[in-house]
């Protein structure tokens, strides 16, 4: 598709407007909790005092930025119309506004609705599937318990000091991507164990890691989230690109663990801990508190830091009583199986340049489809970093075509003797 002078102007100036209004946006440090408070209510909950915390937070006034969002809204729906750049622009202005609805009413019961309306609820259906994204977690949980997952979690070394990690991590990254382009950083008030951004990788202060975690956190973080906003950040039209907007958030979390899966970086244990989220987001949603969240996951084989880790996911923003929730973490699994689908559709009608612009920046997959004639006319660059496992099409084909195959086998329908196995 090819646009004019005067076209291409208009999407970049609506494109830096965008940019400007959502600078004010950050989702989750408006609903993070004090590390300093984490670590008393740990040590409290250990001793079996199981208080709810008292946390507060602070509301930002974002009325102008949501104006500005709408006025965006309008203007691309209207001056853009057919053009898939319009569409894009509109969609993504339409979720950072939800977003502003839901920060403004942090700490309040009033954060759950929008917060689905961005993430989804543990019981939509998944695209393509009749079953639900709770009805996959069970699956998951399952499946881990019955592979002994706690066992297999026990004999991993939790040996790797964050410092350690970070310069380990620092050379590896400094290797793909250019010198001192990523720097890897120890937060002590970072509440997730890691986090990205396009030139910044934080790692919790205080936290270990095992051999898991840094090839997690490399896969996960580093070859993912960094990775798609530096090539966000060579998009010459949307610089909005390079930053995750909450509408790309389960493409993004489900990409990211996706590559975990076909780089070998991620086991049943991480797949018990996404999925026992999803079914504690359910547990809040319909009544369970913050204390009875948190003995869920304990019961379920967590150790008392990352069972609080866990529940504080669910209740980042909203009261503790019961019956809200921040649904953040529901996109995990059903992203992961999402992406897994267009990866497999996109081997099988052999359009592997469709994957290789998910990676060009923070795309959701239905602009990858919708945004391909401006990649191939130009307007939109191709990505100048790939992953290490999608420089490699026959390795990934072949752990696709496997997928397509293994899908048509139904093992409720396998008996054991028609296996013909021999002990």
């Amino acid at each position: 598709m090819s646009t004019t002078a005067p076209e291409q102007n208009h999407y970049a100036a609506l494109d830096r407007r965008l940019l400007a209004a959502t600078r004010a946006i950050n989702i989750l440090p408006t609903v993070a909790w004090p590390a300093s408070l984490e670590q008393r209510m740990i040590a409290a909950y250990e001793r079996g005092d199981y208080a709810l915390p008292d946390v507060h937070y602070v509301r930002p006034d974002l009325a102008q930025v949501r104006a500005e969002l709408a006025a965006i809204e309008r203007e691309a729906e209207t001056a853009l119309a057919g053009d898939p750049i319009g569409d894009y622009l509109c969609r993504t202005a339409a979720s950072w506004r939800i977003a502003t609805q839901m920060l403004e009413a942090v700490g309040s019961a009033g954060v759950t609705a929008p917060s689905i309306a961005l993430y989804g609820r543990p019981g939509d259906a998944i695209p393509g599937s009749q079953k639900s994204n709770l009805d996959a977690a069970r699956y998951f949980v399952e499946l881990s318990d019955e592979l002994g997952a706690d066992l297999l979690a026990d004999d991993v070394c939790m040996d790797i000091p964050a410092e350690t990690l970070r310069v380990d991590l620092g050379h590896t990254l400094d290797e793909f991507f250019g010198p001192g382009r990523i720097v890897v950083e120890v937060d002590p008030e970072l509440t997730a164990k890691a986090a990205a951004g396009a030139t910044r990788i934080r790692l919790r202060g205080g936290a270990s890691f095992s051999e898991y975690d840094r090839h997690q956190l490399l896969a996960h973080e580093a070859f993912v989230h960094s990775l798609t906003a530096l090539n966000g950040r060579e998009q010459p039209l949307l610089a909005s690109l390079a930053r995750t907007s909450p509408r790309v958030t389960a493409t993004q979390e489900g990409l990211a663990v996706f590559a975990e899966l076909m780089s070998g970086a991620i086991d049943i244990a991480r797949l018990k801990r996404i999925s026992l989220r999803i079914l504690a987001i359910d547990m809040a949603l319909n009544g369970a508190d913050f204390v009875e969240v948190y003995k869920y996951f304990r019961h379920c084989g967590q150790g008392s830091a990352d069972s609080f880790h866990s529940a504080q996911r669910v209740f980042r923003g909203v009261p503790l009583g019961g019956g809200a929730a921040f649904a953040k973490d529901n996109v995990y699994l059903s992203g992961l199986l999402t992406v897994h689908t267009f990866f497999r559709w996109a081997f099988k009608q052999q359009r592997m340049d469709l994957l290789r612009y998910l990676f060009a920046g923070k795309l959701a997959l239905h602009d990858v489809i919708t945004l391909q004639p401006h990649f191939e006319a130009g307007t939109l660059k191709p990505p100048r970093w790939l992953p290490p496992w999608m420089q490699h099409v026959h390795g990934l084909a072949g752990k696709l075509a496997f997928s397509l195959f293994v899908n048509g086998i139904h093992m409720g329908q396998v008996q054991a003797d028609e296996l013909n196995l021999r002990l």
